[in-house]
């Protein structure tokens, strides 16, 4: 007689080290290599694709209790969730102040370079142009990046490594690649056409984005969910996408 396997079970994926590993080393291997070609082509679609695949995997691998291990739960302390938002802008702010006291306003700035490749944003837009721009790239920074990579670095790849590493190992790991995977948004740069590698301004951008993960981390564990980070995470966003905005292109 021929039984049915419930649906359930057939979307069951193991969170073992293994899995963690083979996570972190797929999508940062694609993410790396498609904002690499948006930087030449100027167009981020296929990058925002990544993101909304990584936000999509725990629904088509993970049963309900799998969701609900990374994170995928309502907040159990409510009170953290805007301490998260304020913590994951005051991050923001702290990077762009320190990068802002090294390099200044020039192209070894971080957030000088990742404005420049906004190809779509005049050098210097109106002010009427300047809150229309800033508010698409607010509403797609703050959902496309913060879900993805939440659900994907603090989420899934955190809980795979857990088991093995312990949580303060996955953290460090999970922060790791996540920082790494930023080399492509700067670090490794294309300046006039030629390719070039900024080796102190990359590593306080990795630095930086080591420590940002750990604080999107820090989050979920206080807010008992994934939506502690997610909520960090999108707030860093925001005031990234601020000061882009009204002080790199002011």
């Amino acid at each position: 007689m021929l039984t049915t396997v419930p649906a359930a079970s057939r979307r069951r994926l193991a969170l073992d080290a293994r899995t963690g590993v083979l996570l972190l080393v797929f999508f940062g291997l694609v993410r790396m290599a498609l904002v690499l070609q948006a930087n030449v082509t100027g167009s981020y679609q296929l990058v925002s694709l990544v993101f909304v695949a990584m936000a999509v995997l725990p629904w088509l691998v993970l049963t309900r209790d799998g969701r609900r291990r990374i994170g995928i739960v309502r907040p159990s302390r409510w009170r953290w969730v805007l301490p998260a938002a304020l913590a994951g802008g005051a991050s923001m702010l702290a990077v762009f102040a320190a990068a802002t006291a090294l390099w200044g306003l020039t192209a070894q700035n971080p957030f000088v370079y990742i404005a420049g490749t906004y190809s779509n944003v005049p050098a210097s837009p109106s002010d009427a142009d300047r809150l229309i721009y800033f508010l698409i790239y607010a509403v797609v920074s703050m959902l496309f990046s913060p879900i993805g990579e939440e659900l994907l670095y603090r989420g899934m790849a955190h809980e795979a490594l857990a088991p093995r590493l312990g949580n303060r190992g996955a953290a460090l790991v999970d922060a790791g690649a996540f920082a790494v995977t930023h080399l492509a948004h700067f670090g490794i740069v294309l300046v006039a056409g030629v390719w070039a590698f900024l080796p102190l301004p990359a590593l306080l951008w990795v630095a930086a984005m080591f420590l940002a993960s750990l604080v999107f981390y820090g989050f979920r564990v206080l807010t008992g969910s994934i939506l502690g980070s997610i909520v960090a995470h999108a707030a860093f966003n925001l005031a990234m996408i601020t000061a882009i905005f009204y002080v790199v292109l002011a």
